[in-house]
Parts: C-alpha cells; structure tokens; sequence
C-alpha cells in the first residue's frame, strides 16, 4: 500500500485536530455545567473543589469560562 503525499496527510491531520479541538471545547463546556450542578447541590465553589480534589480557583475559573450562559 502506497503512502498519500505529505500534503494530503497535512489535511487530514489538520482536520482531524480540528475535530478533537471542538471535541474538547464540548467536554470542557459539559465538565464546568457539572461543576455548577455540584455548586448548587453543595452550596459553594470551595465544597465542590474539597469533593472532587480540585483547588477552588480551577473550579471557579472553569465554571466563570466555559458557562456563560
């Protein structure tokens, strides 16, 4: 089987990243929702970072980024 040219992998590769990256962006948006879920359940920022071992600074910036509503 014979090799596609570089460029033509170039594309594919790109695309491919693309892909993840909007991938990524959805998971991100998903994880800081749950976070505000477990905001709202436990009462503060500082209760959801003790529970899921994250600093309280991770889980409001994550929360203040990725939810704008």
């Amino acid at each position: 089987m014979e090799t596609p040219p570089w460029r033509d992998r170039i594309r594919v590769e790109d695309a491919l990243l693309e892909q993840l990256g909007a991938q990524m962006d959805a998971a991100r948006r998903r994880r800081a929702k749950a976070l505000k879920d477990g905001v709202t359940e436990l009462g503060s920022v500082y209760a959801v970072a003790k529970d899921q071992a994250l600093s309280q600074t991770a889980v409001a910036k994550a929360i203040k980024k990725y939810t704008t509503e």
